[in-house]
Parts: C-alpha cells; sequence; structure tokens
C-alpha cells in the first residue's frame, strides 16, 4: 500500500468541490486554519461555479477541476470542500497517470468515499476526515486537530463509548469504509471494495431504518462481510423511522445480520456526519480492541 508523503510547513494543498456547490464564505475559516498550518492553499478552477442547481458546476467543470490538482506535482493534498453529491459522476473520468507518479493525499468523507475506494482500488492511502465547510462549526475543534495529526503523520487512537450492543474480541487489519451509501453504490462498479481481512468503517447520514437493514444486507449478498477483520460502526446520524415502525435500531440491524461472524464489533465511534468526526486512514494497518471496559481503534500513522 503506497502512503502519500506527509505535510510539512510550506506544502501547497488544493481545495476542490467534486460534489455539491460551495461559495467563497464556506472556505474562510478552513482557509485561516491551513495558513496557520503553514500551508499554501490553492482553489481549483470552477470552484464557485453557478451553472449547475445542485453540484458544483457542470460535470466538465468539475473533472477539470480535481484533475488540474491531480497532475500538478505542486500539491502534496487534494482536500474536498464538502460532500452531498456527484462525486460518482466523474469519478471514472479522472485520468490518474499523474497522480501514480506523484501521489498525494486525498481528504474528505461522506460523498467522498467514492474517492477513497477510488484510493483503494489503486493501493493507495487517503485521508478520511472533516471537511472545510464544517471547519467554521462551533464544536469541530476535536475534528480538525484530528486532520492535522493524520496529514502531518502523527499517531492516532480513536476510543468509542462503550455500547451494550458491542461483539468483543480483536481484530488487525487495513482500514475501509466510510458512508454506507456510498459502499452499496460502489458494488459490481470498478472501485467495488475489497473486504477481506480488513477492518470495514461505516457511518450514514440521514436513512430510514428499512434502508439502512437494506445496505446492510446488500452487502451480505455480495460477500463484503464474510471475511471482515472487524467492524466499526460511526456516527449514524438523522435516521428515521417509516409511518409503519421498522422495529430494529441500528445496532440490532447490523447484529442480525452479523450474528455469525467471528470478528468484533465497535459501536459509538466517533466518525461520521456529527462532530467530534475523527480522521483515519483508509488503507492503513489497524488494530480493533472491542472490549468489557474500553474499546478503540489504534494505527500509527508511520505505518504504510
Amino acid at each position: 500500500m503506497i502512503r502519500p508523503p506527509y505535510l510539512k510547513p510550506g506544502d501547497r494543498i488544493g481545495i476542490v468541490a467534486t460534489a455539491r456547490k460551495v461559495n467563497l464564505e464556506d472556505l474562510h475559516t478552513a482557509r485561516s486554519v491551513f495558513e496557520e498550518w503553514g500551508l499554501i492553499v490553492v482553489l481549483s478552477p470552477y470552484l464557485f461555479s453557478t451553472k449547475h442547481e445542485y453540484l458544483a458546476g457542470e460535470d466538465v467543470e468539475r473533472l477539470a477541476g480535481i484533475q488540474q490538482m491531480v497532475n500538478d506535482p505542486s500539491i502534496k493534498a487534494i482536500v474536498s470542500a464538502r460532500g452531498g453529491y456527484g462525486t460518482t459522476r466523474i469519478l471514472d473520468q479522472i485520468d490518474f497517470t499523474e497522480f501514480h507518479k506523484h501521489p498525494k493525499w486525498i481528504v474528505g468523507f461522506s460523498d467522498i468515499t467514492a474517492l477513497h475506494l477510488k484510493m483503494l482500488a489503486m493501493g493507495v492511502q487517503s485521508v478520511h476526515g472533516t471537511m472545510p465547510i464544517l471547519f467554521g462549526k462551533h464544536d469541530s475543534k476535536e475534528s480538525v486537530e484530528s486532520l492535522k495529526k493524520a496529514l502531518f503523520g502523527s499517531a492516532i487512537t480513536i476510543k468509542a463509548k462503550q455500547n451494550s450492543r458491542n461483539k468483543p474480541g480483536i481484530g488487525e487489519g487495513r482500514l475501509i469504509g466510510g458512508n454506507l451509501s456510498l459502499l452499496v453504490d460502489a458494488l459490481g462498479s470498478r472501485n467495488d471494495p475489497d473486504t477481506k481481512n480488513r477492518i470495514l468503517v461505516l457511518e450514514e447520514i440521514d436513512e430510514y431504518l428499512y434502508k439502512v437493514d437494506r445496505m446492510i444486507v446488500q452487502l451480505k449478498r455480495a460477500g463484503k462481510l464474510d471475511h471482515l477483520a472487524g467492524m466499526v460502526v460511526g456516527h449514524f446520524t438523522d435516521i428515521k423511522d417509516s409511518d409503519l415502525t421498522f422495529g430494529e435500531s441500528v445496532e440490532d440491524i447490523i447484529r442480525y445480520h452479523t450474528r455469525d461472524a467471528h470478528f468484533p464489533i465497535g459501536f459509538n465511534f466517533p466518525v461520521g456526519h456529527e462532530n467530534p468526526n475523527i480522521a483515519w486512514i483508509e488503507g492503513a494497518t489497524a488494530r480493533l480492541v472491542v472490549g468489557e471496559e474500553k474499546t478503540s481503534l489504534n494505527f500509527d500513522a508511520g505505518e504504510s
């Protein structure tokens, strides 16, 4: 697995928008923070395009924006301004020829899970972490600080509050995952996720319980839960029930569909669409410990 060079003061980072639209004010706090870290911020072309009602510009504009950052060897990290929807519309059109010559960090979460899966398919690590549009939130400090640690190469330990539905055990493997919808979306695609002997991280937002169940079933039917080293369950935010109550919680759904599994499962991890959203490295080797008194995910940022 290739690990891009960690950042250092003086490095140039690019901000792109491959999904939902953004404006200049959305990025003000993040630009200031990045500059405090000693980084030089470069904005991609068409970043503030208004040619689409929802997306951050037409497909050709968003593609051109990230392609320029991919091709520029002076850019050491490509940071997604926000998620939403739209990355998969351009993902298969990005030319990564120059990227292979000069690997760099891809940063983001939510819809950016699609890019992370692309990186994993290419054998390159990336950073699942908070994005510029969220830097100004009053409770974002811990999320932002963890992103700095991940990008600059500090060791990270993610601790979770205990949950009675946890499945105790210890698992070791490379990290993969992110947004549940995007993982399911990738099934059968060029970036179909390889979960064998890996620790799968799941998070989701604004879905119905029955749809969460359907997506977990789809992962199971596709064999993605058969040979996991462990499962980390992050924030499942604003999950709704239908008029006809589904009758199972997220924990119920996951434990039911993994009832015959032998890998550890830890709930309540602070990753996903809430703060704290602790950064972690896709493709890094990690150790998941789910115990009676503590649950944690540890990975050495220096290990490729």
